[in-house]
């Protein structure tokens, strides 16, 4: 069965990594920007670190038969400073222009703070300019407010495509507030800070597959790229069939990405 991993930051992985994710049925990885620990302070570095993982993460996946595409985006931690914000969504553009990339993101909230608010609602108009895929990052803690924050600005702007939206990082006490508005949501199962696998395979139960993908979130702290693979055992042993697994665990991150235009991998 293959696995469509739709969010690992693999800039911050080890090889064996790519190795371990291919040899469990992950044939395909979609890696995001993120925060890299510090707060960037030049439009430039940003630029340096968006050609790393459009080339270099590219090779190093293949080397293990694993196709990587990204999306390029301002995460909500270096967004808080509308100053680098706004010169470097101008200056990134050319980035889109590469066939990998497939998406804007990971855009946000991370404090909840209307600096962050608008630096995703730029990256978002960006996004429905080049009729591309926005992944939009919700907040760690005071997670509730931040996406009652998020779903307030979709419905405040009608005119954004909601199939090209998805809200990521969905837990039970959340994913109410934005399932109504007909965009994606994504569940993370990451050990500790987020879902477990029983817990994400209780809510796919619960609020079934529609526009519900599943992701590892893989990055330097305590994560998992092995997560999908264990829901993918949880689910088996929970009476799913295969048809059903290969529907959330494949089809539904092609279906999200596939509207890019620039995947090889079809439904």
């Amino acid at each position: 069965m293959r696995i469509f991993e739709p969010h690992a930051h693999m800039y911050c992985r080890l090889t064996d990594d790519y190795e371990r994710m291919s040899l469990a049925g992950i044939t395909t990885i979609q890696e995001p920007a993120f925060w890299l620990g510090t707060c960037r302070t030049t439009p430039e570095s940003f630029y340096d670190y968006f050609e790393h993982i459009t080339v270099f993460e590219r090779k190093r996946a293949e080397r293990y038969g694993v196709r990587h595409y990204q999306s390029i985006g301002l995460n909500p931690k270096d967004a808080k400073n509308l100053a680098l914000t706004v010169p470097c969504v101008k200056g990134m553009r050319h980035f889109f222009d590469r066939p990998s990339v497939i998406g804007v993101g990971e855009i946000g909230l991370d404090d909840n703070t209307q600096e962050e608010l608008e630096g995703m609602r730029i990256q978002i108009e960006l996004a429905q300019e080049l009729k591309l895929p926005a992944l939009i990052h919700t907040p760690h803690v005071n997670k509730r407010l931040g996406v009652t924050m998020i779903r307030d600005t979709i419905v405040a702007n009608p005119q954004w495509n909601r199939d090209l939206l998805l809200v990521d990082h969905i837990t039970e006490e959340t994913i109410d507030l934005v399932r109504p508005l007909g965009v994606w949501t994504a569940m993370t199962v990451y050990p500790v800070t987020k879902l477990s696998p029983e817990r994400a395979v209780a809510m796919l139960k619960r609020y079934g597959p529609e526009k519900l993908m599943v992701n590892s979130s893989v990055d330097w702290g305590e994560s998992d790229p092995l997560s999908i693979p264990r829901v993918v055992r949880l689910m088996r042993r929970e009476g799913f069939t295969e048809n059903d697994i290969e529907n959330f665990v494949w089809k539904n991150p092609v279906r999200f990405w596939g509207q890019s235009g620039r995947l090889v991998e079809t439904v």
